[in-house]
C-alpha cells in the first residue's frame, strides 16, 4: 500500500511539473513569439511593418522593429502603468530572432533585482544561474552593452535574460532594467552573417552612392520640367 501510494504521488507531482512547464513558455514575451514573421509581429504591436528598418540585405536579410509605448497609448484607453517602454524586434531571414525589451525608468523605480526576478518568473519560471565552459553562445553587441545580467532563464532553444544598469549616481534604487529573449539559433545565424554583410554593404557603398546622385539629379530634373511647362502655359508677360 505504501508503494502504491508512493507511486501515485510521484505520477501526480510528474503531471503538474509538466503543465507548470508548458504553462512558462519561454520562447514567447506577452503575445509575441520567436520565430514569427515580420508582418504578424507589426500587427501584434500596432507599428506599420513599412516602419522596419533593414540592417542588412545580403547574405540575409537583417530587421528591427520598434514598438513603443506612445504608439499603444495613442491608440488605445489602456492604462499608462505599462513598465515597458520600448521592444525592439530583430529579425533574420523574416523570423523574429531577438526581443529587447526596455523598461520604463519611473515604472521600475525602487525595484530591486530579486523584486524584478521574482516578477518574471511568474513568466518564465525560476532562474537558472549557467555554468561558464568554452562552448557557451556568442554573446552579441546589445548583450555586451546591457550592462550587469542579473538572472537568466531558458534552454538549448531559448535564452532570456534580465539586465542591470545602474545610473551615474551608481543608486541601486535608480536601476534601469532591460530583458532580452533571444532564439540562440537565429541569432547564431545572425552573428555569422553580420561579418559578410558588412563587408557587401562597404564594398557596394560607393556604387550604391552613386546610383542615389543619378536618381536625385533625375528626380530633380523631372520636378523642374514639370515646373517649366505649368509655368510657361500660366506666364503672361
Amino acid at each position: 500500500m505504501i508503494t502504491t501510494r508512493t507511486f501515485v504521488i510521484v505520477a501526480l507531482g510528474l503531471v503538474l511539473s509538466t503543465h507548470a512547464l508548458q504553462g512558462q513558455d519561454r520562447s514567447r514575451y506577452r503575445d509575441f513569439q520567436l520565430g514569427s514573421d515580420l508582418p504578424s509581429v507589426s500587427a501584434l504591436a500596432g507599428v506599420r511593418a513599412s516602419d522596419a528598418k533593414t540592417i542588412h540585405q545580403r547574405p540575409a536579410v537583417m530587421q528591427e522593429l520598434t514598438w513603443r509605448l506612445q504608439y499603444f497609448l495613442s491608440k488605445s484607453t489602456a492604462s499608462q502603468n505599462d513598465p515597458v517602454r520600448q521592444i525592439v524586434f530583430s529579425f533574420y531571414n523574416n523570423q523574429l530572432s531577438k526581443m529587447v525589451i526596455d523598461y520604463e525608468h519611473d515604472r521600475t523605480f525602487g525595484m530591486t533585482d530579486a523584486d524584478m526576478i521574482d516578477a518574471i518568473s511568474t513568466a518564465y519560471g525560476p532562474p537558472w544561474i549557467p555554468t561558464l565552459n568554452k562552448t557557451r553562445a556568442v554573446t552579441s553587441h546589445v548583450d555586451a552593452e546591457s550592462a550587469t545580467p542579473v538572472a537568466r532563464w531558458g534552454d538549448t532553444d531559448v535564452s532570456v535574460v534580465l539586465y542591470r544598469s545602474s545610473d551615474l549616481y551608481g543608486s541601486s534604487s535608480a536601476s534601469r532594467f532591460r530583458l532580452i529573449v533571444t532564439s540562440p539559433r537565429l541569432e547564431a545565424l545572425a552573428q555569422t552573417g553580420e561579418a559578410p554583410a558588412i563587408w557587401l554593404d562597404a564594398s557596394e557603398a560607393p556604387q550604391r552612392e552613386i546610383a542615389r546622385q543619378k536618381k536625385q539629379a533625375e528626380d530633380t530634373r523631372v520636378a523642374e520640367e514639370k515646373a517649366r511647362i505649368a509655368n510657361k502655359v500660366a506666364f503672361r508677360p
